[in-house]
């Protein structure tokens, strides 16, 4: 196992990138894997202070989710209302209830944090746009 150092620099951050690049492949209970777990929670520390991400907006979450899941505006009718109530929530002329949040959140596992928002009108360049992040950790 190579010696594991916290991540302080820049370069540092790059070469721990690479070596966890190299252990992905790690045999699970192995020494590799063990130090490609070490590495992942560095790597995740160094991006959270370095590289913070603002939360999404929640119609572009919703919007996220529902197409990850291969869903239609009216699988939202049960969680949201009525056809017209889910046209208003997703084209931004509604905001969401206390009860839409919280069946959002049980059903399409949204989390709350990102719903109970302000709503914003996101810049016509990023309405359909979705972040997807990779994480060393969903490797398996």
């Amino acid at each position: 196992m190579v010696q594991v150092r916290p991540i302080k620099t820049n370069a540092d951050y790059e070469a721990a990138l690479a070596r966890a690049g190299t252990l992905m492949d790690a045999e699970p209970n192995t020494s590799e894997a063990d130090e490609l777990d070490v590495l992942a929670t560095l790597i995740e520390a160094y991006e959270d202070k370095h590289f913070p991400m603002d939360l999404p907006d929640p119609v572009d979450a919703i919007k996220f989710h529902i197409e990850q899941q291969g869903l239609s505006r009216k699988d939202l009718e049960p969680l949201i209302g009525s056809r017209a109530r889910v046209a208003e929530v997703l084209n931004r002329r509604r905001g969401l209830s206390l009860a839409m949040v919280r069946r959002l959140n049980a059903e399409l596992g949204i989390p709350a944090e990102v719903l109970i928002q302000e709503r914003t009108r996101a810049p016509r360049h990023a309405r359909n746009s979705g972040r997807r992040v990779a994480s060393i950790r969903n490797r398996a």
